[in-house]
């Protein structure tokens, strides 16, 4: 089983699985509800928080952005963590942010807000490194998820109308935006990446 987070910086990679591995059952929830069935091991696979993968066995994939994400935000107001993250809550930390966390799909319909900012920005205004919000990692059937991991990486995901359509339904956010957010989205780590995390590892440990 894979732990699914329901959100739509992850629709690519469903809609790979519906089309490559439809008989591979899928756990949905949001983020820091999937870190915890890794950790108890009621899902095989998934994407894990970052700060939720290290010293964990994950391939060079993973949830990232460059520059801007839309879709995990400060915004003004009593200093209020996002119950659904692991990751953002701690990144907003090591920045010395004050405010109200907020991410995934109800963050794309805030990002236009004066009053938000978007953590990915203000990561890479430090750093000039992008982000890794999530990796790809595995509690067993290493070589099986290695190989569909792989497959995911390399092969060119068209997401139909109908999709999108149905994603506007679902969430309130146009079809248009969704795309447009997509473009923000990519999954493969390579050495900045690697980079970028080995320096968010570093930094979390001054975080109390």
């Amino acid at each position: 089983m894979i732990g699914h987070i329901d959100y739509i910086n992850l629709l690519p990679f469903y809609l790979f699985l519906k089309k490559n591995y439809n008989n591979y059952t899928t756990k949905k929830s949001y983020p820091s509800k999937i870190n915890k069935m890794f950790e108890k091991k009621i899902v095989d696979a998934g994407f894990i928080s970052s700060i939720k993968s290290k010293n964990r066995k994950c391939f060079d994939a993973g949830i990232i952005a460059k520059k801007r994400v839309l879709s995990v935000l400060i915004c003004e107001g009593k200093n209020k963590e996002d119950f659904e993250s692991n990751t953002s809550n701690i990144l907003a930390k090591i920045l010395n942010l004050s405010g109200e966390i907020i991410i995934g799909d109800k963050a794309l319909k805030r990002y236009k807000e004066k009053k938000c900012k978007d953590l990915s920005t203000l990561w890479y205004q430090k750093t000039e490194l992008p982000f890794v919000f999530a990796r790809f990692c595995v509690n067993k059937n290493e070589k099986f998820f290695k190989k569909m991991i792989t497959q995911f990486l390399n092969e060119k995901i068209f997401i139909p109308n109908y999709i999108l359509k149905k994603y506007e339904k679902k969430t309130g956010i146009p079809k248009k935006e969704i795309k447009n957010y997509l473009n923000f989205i990519f999954y493969q780590i390579g050495y900045k990446e690697k980079k970028s995390l080995h320096l968010f590892f570093k930094l979390s440990k001054k975080i109390k």
